[in-house]
């Protein structure tokens, strides 16, 4: 092994005994931890990535494998062993008004869209798009066991003003609310942006909230939207996402597809993908719809995006209290504020510009509805707004025929009002 000075550049073997009994360098301990860290995100790089039937390179540089339904990552969850994938819901919510009225008034006003991996391709019937886990997104998250997992204590709580609350997570919110009611699902179509992230750590996003059981431990949460995440995905795309959780985003949960959970049935949309294209300030307009509801038969939670794609669903048993129904819906906007150099962060809220700047300018939600106890679409009542800060993020609620119920939200972040 040679003398006092030798380099033990590949600690192997006797090596890598003496090396844990102290004897060897420090530099071998750093060499052996990093080769355990690299041997544990290559090996949850192999659970996440499937057996690919195809794959599509996406624009943005995104590798989208179409992966056999049944592999998916769902399956690997203990209690889906043997679950038999339901194809389509048994029941849809009954629409209580005439939606092609104001999809036709509203086509005036917004534009179709897609996801950007659609370009060059499309997955065979019988698989699912996933997008692809690279090492280097693992090795953004703080521990490869965190990695597609939400920090704790970022659900905006409308009823108790806690500073302590606010302060700790650094979630801030601009949100429009329903609660005390038994609540079956939650609708809205979603005005999408591309908000500028002061800090890689920090997120923007926009979403509804279908809410469950105390704010403490246990919070049962299904969440749906579009995000910009750098630390996620890489990059500052926006992008369509799901999450869940069964305990305050302890344990249990995570983005997309990044853990055993949803299960998707739809060839077409890919969780985590880049969405295409997207509202420009004072120009074309875009928009995606985003339904959640619970089948009254099977008692899954199912999503449906736009008006032609069923996803999949959240089987009812990953849930407590959403087993049997929701006590809040929320929907409204989210960033991370980290505070960089002691300063509010910058990081753009929706279109990044405030309410009252109205259409084409400030960022939207509109048809926000909820599902009740009958199946039925019908519009919320009694919504009340919630915003940690109104100088940074705010929300401002109206109706009319066109767009039923519907608010305008965000904000720029830091400015003269917002120190």
């Amino acid at each position: 092994m040679g003398s006092g000075g030798a380099d033990f550049s590949g600690c192997r073997g006797l090596t890598v005994v003496l090396c844990l009994l102290g004897l060897l360098s420090l530099t071998c301990a750093a060499r052996l931890s990093v080769e355990r860290q690299k041997l544990e995100v290559q090996k949850h790089l192999n659970r996440l990535n499937k057996p690919a039937v195809k794959s599509i390179e996406s624009p943005d540089g995104d590798i989208i494998d179409c992966v056999h339904m049944a592999h998916q990552p769902a399956f690997d969850h203990p209690f889906l062993k043997d679950h038999k994938i339901q194809m389509r819901p048994s029941y849809h919510p009954e629409r209580l008004f005439d939606e092609n009225k104001v999809t036709e008034e509203s086509k005036e006003r917004t534009n179709p869209i897609s996801q950007l991996w659609h370009v060059n391709g499309k997955c065979p019937e019988g698989t699912i798009p996933i997008r692809r886990t690279k090492k280097d997104d693992v090795l953004r998250a703080s521990s490869v066991k965190r990695y597609g997992k939400k920090k704790r204590r970022s659900i905006p709580k409308p009823r108790s003003a806690d500073p302590d609350l606010m302060n700790e997570s650094g979630h801030q919110h601009a949100i429009a609310y329903v609660e005390g009611d038994k609540y079956y699902g939650a609708k809205a179509t979603i005005n999408v942006w591309e908000p500028k992230i002061q800090q890689p750590n920090e997120f923007s996003l926009s979403q509804l909230w279908i809410l469950g059981g105390s704010f403490g431990e246990d919070l049962n949460s299904i969440e749906a939207g579009w995000q910009v995440s750098p630390d996620l995905y890489g990059d500052n795309n926006t992008r369509l996402f799901t999450y869940w959780t069964s305990d305050a985003y302890q344990a249990t949960g995570c983005y997309n597809l990044l853990c055993s959970g949803f299960i998707q049935i739809n060839s077409e949309i890919a969780m985590g993908a880049s969405i295409s294209p997207v509202s420009a300030f004072r120009n074309s307009q875009y928009d995606i719809s985003i339904l959640v509801w619970k089948d009254p038969k099977e008692g899954h939670w199912w999503m449906q995006f736009g008006n032609d794609y069923v996803l999949g669903y959240w089987p009812s048993f990953l849930f407590s209290y959403l087993a049997d129904s929701a006590s809040m819906i929320e929907w409204g906007g989210e960033v991370v504020n980290s505070e960089p150099n002691g300063q509010h962060t910058s990081t753009q809220m929706g279109s990044g510009h405030f309410p009252e700047e109205g259409f084409g300018k400030a960022s939207y939600f509109r048809n926000v509805q909820v599902v009740d106890d009958s199946n039925n679409l019908k519009a919320p009542k009694g919504i009340g707004t919630f915003t940690e800060q109104s100088n940074c993020y705010d929300v401002q609620t109206g109706s009319n025929g066109d767009w039923g119920h519907y608010f305008y939200y965000g904000g720029p972040g830091r400015n003269s009002n917002c120190p």
